[in-house]
């Protein structure tokens, strides 16, 4: 609750809530839907959740029990898996390559897909940059979220050069993993609103 509550502090738009259990930054659905429900009446902000190869019918349990109001794919999920989530869902690729090869994953909305770094058996939260020029080429077409290694340091850079939708962190504002700093998530939220698009 208080990395949520620290994170809306300091000028989130959304949070993200992962429920992939070999994640250190896993979260049990009742506790999500507490976190959820105490800062809906507090502020604006949009929450999704992360999942990794979990079934349909799981994640439409926990998006209606945490009240989520988008779903991140982050494993291998198929179009199919993808169709019967739309509208909410949005893919995750590892890579700009494979975003392009194949657009039946690319959402019609915003996101329309995030772009992480490509790291052999990881789904995520590598603290590896991604491809900032391949990405800046996908952000020309799509209204896409960067995520891959962007700290408070090197994020306005980052969003400079692939002028992204938006910008999604884990392990750059972490003391620990999966215990985020607020002192970071501070600097992060303020170097990414020293661009005026984002202000």
């Amino acid at each position: 609750m208080n990395d949520a509550l620290a994170a809306v502090d300091a000028g989130a738009d959304m949070l993200g809530f992962n429920f992939y259990k070999k994640s250190p930054r896993y979260i049990e659905v009742g506790m999500c839907r507490g976190i959820t429900a105490a800062i809906r009446g507090r502020a604006y902000v949009r929450f999704v959740g992360v999942f990794v190869n979990a079934s349909v019918a799981e994640i439409r349990a926990t998006v209606e029990t945490c009240g989520l109001n988008l779903i991140q794919l982050h494993g291998d999920e198929t179009p199919e898996i993808f169709a019967q989530l739309t509208p909410k869902a949005f893919k995750a690729f590892r890579g700009t390559a494979e975003a392009e090869t194949d657009t039946r994953m690319i959402r019609d909305g915003e996101p329309a897909l995030l772009v992480d770094a490509a790291v052999k058996g990881l789904y995520g939260g590598s603290g590896v940059t991604a491809d900032w020029s391949g990405a800046a080429e996908l952000a020309k077409k799509y209204p896409l979220l960067l995520a891959g290694g962007l700290t408070p340091e090197n994020v306005a850079e980052a969003v400079r050069r692939v002028q992204p939708w938006g910008v999604d962190v884990a392990s750059g504002i972490e003391s620990t993993p999966g215990k985020k700093d607020p002192g970071k998530m501070k600097m992060f939220v303020k170097a990414i609103r020293s661009d005026n698009r984002y202000g």
